[in-house]
């Protein structure tokens, strides 16, 4: 099966050079003139996705070549831009920036090559002139792999500093594909972990995406910057499907999902999965229902910010309750970083579910990097040994690290244990892709069915 979806990378030689702004705003404009968009982040990132998705009206997927392999990020990118016109694809960090001691893995430059689409080089130009070409240069020979289509400049100053940098880029063979001069700040504030999630702020942030769109097609070349996607070739590899499994008998098991501004961070991918292996997918809000979804057969809590929303989520009792009965009962609950954290005794002094005889607080140290790992037992998502990657993002401790049976044992970068396995619940900070391994969806709504 052959892919060939109009396709462009979003890329920058740092973070901060205005890659979110350009890509959003690209995704938006080209919605915006009836063009069906999919919208795609290089890396683990969860935040940027919801803001892609508002701009798009499509969910926001990730693609990362550390946590699913090489191989899958053709077919994934495939399945999540099928029957679009377009699909954008925005960058993490600089361009040729990957996992840490890797090489290329992971990189946005990695990411491009896979998917054989052209990279638009968003170039922060405030502090430069004719050093300009100098830098799009390097990083257009750096890799002859990566075709550097063009250039977006940013916070451009004057009429002449624009004519300046295009003069010095009519030397690089670089084409010039829009100028964005510097501007008040689109409104998408940050805090500990990056910018503040759509479900936190939706109606700021569909102002601020629509901000982001005007910004662009008025200084961008939208019809030059949609003749370089359709320049791109075949996707290679087939695209990927979540493996259907056969019905059987009990009917489908419902797997409580859940959602809400305190727990945003997932991927679509593993609601798919779920569905696919043959459970019912009930989304809930832990601010705001009292109860579990009717039928609750088991439970995920992905990531998220249990820590701004402390006070609520301690607040709402009853649902603690019901939580904690439900893992009492042996039922399979899977909890991913926040869903750690709201599991345990604790956290920041307030009261969450009591399933995990541990404390959290809140702590100034940022932990953030790929992880290699192996289930240390057996657990509804995993037989022992299974080896899966893994990514930490937070701002939090848990203490203890690991219960008695540890949820995985990591082994890169640093040997050591993690989590906690008991009955029913595998609680981790580690955040993985289920497409990397989709028995763990399948045996995670096996044990569903049969517990």
């Amino acid at each position: 099966m052959v892919t060939s979806v109009p396709r462009l990378v979003v890329a920058a030689p740092s973070s901060g050079s205005g890659k979110t702004t350009v890509a959003t705003g690209l995704m938006a404009a080209f919605a915006a003139r009836g063009l069906t968009v999919s919208p795609h982040k290089v890396g683990p990132d969860y935040i940027d996705p919801g803001y892609h998705a508002l701009a798009t009206g499509r969910v926001g997927r990730n693609l990362d070549a550390y946590l699913c392999g090489p191989d899958l990020v053709g077919p994934l990118f495939a399945h999540g831009a099928h029957g679009c016109d377009v699909a954008v694809v925005e960058g993490v960090m600089g361009l040729f920036d990957g996992a840490a001691g890797q090489g290329e893995l992971a990189s946005t430059a990695h990411v491009a090559k896979l998917l054989r689409a052209p990279v638009v080089l968003v170039v922060d130009a405030s502090s430069q002139s004719r050093s300009v070409a100098a830098l799009v240069h390097g990083f257009a020979s750096w890799d002859p792999e990566v075709r550097i289509g063009g250039v977006v400049l940013n916070k451009v100053a004057s009429d002449r500093h624009e004519q300046l940098l295009r003069d010095a880029l009519d030397l690089s063979g670089v084409p010039v594909l829009g100028v964005l001069r510097r501007a008040p700040l689109v409104d998408t504030p940050s805090r500990h972990l990056g910018l503040v999630p759509v479900a936190e702020r939706r109606d700021a942030a569909v102002d601020a995406v629509a901000a982001m769109a005007e910004q662009v097609a008025a200084g961008c070349d939208l019809d030059a910057l949609l003749r370089l996607a359709r320049g791109a070739g075949e996707v290679p590899g087939a695209r990927w499907e979540p493996p259907v499994a056969e019905p059987v008998p009990g009917g489908r098991p419902v797997v409580a999902v859940a959602g809400g501004p305190a727990f945003t961070f997932s991927y679509a991918e593993h609601t798919e999965l779920l569905a696919a292996a043959g459970a019912d997918v009930a989304v809930f809000d832990p601010l705001r229902d009292e109860r579990l979804p009717e039928g609750t057969a088991g439970l995920v809590i992905g990531g998220g910010f249990p820590e701004v929303y402390g006070a609520e989520l301690s607040a709402n009792a009853p649902l603690r309750r019901e939580v904690a009965a439900l893992a009492a009962s042996g039922a399979p609950v899977a909890a991913e970083c926040a869903g750690l954290l709201y599991l345990c005794r604790e956290l920041d002094g307030r009261p969450m579910c009591g399933v995990l005889d541990a404390s959290a607080r809140m702590d100034e140290r940022l932990t953030l990097g790929y992880r290699d790992a192996v289930a240390v037992g057996d657990s509804v998502l995993a037989a022992a040994g299974t080896r899966m990657r893994g990514h930490e993002f937070h701002r939090t401790v848990v203490e203890p690290g690991a219960g008695a049976a540890p949820a995985w044992g990591v082994t890169a970068p640093v040997r050591r244990v993690e989590g906690f396995v008991q009955q029913g619940v595998h609680a981790s900070y580690l955040h993985t892709h289920w497409a990397a391994e989709p028995g763990v969806a399948r045996r995670f709504t096996e044990r569903c069915r049969t517990s």
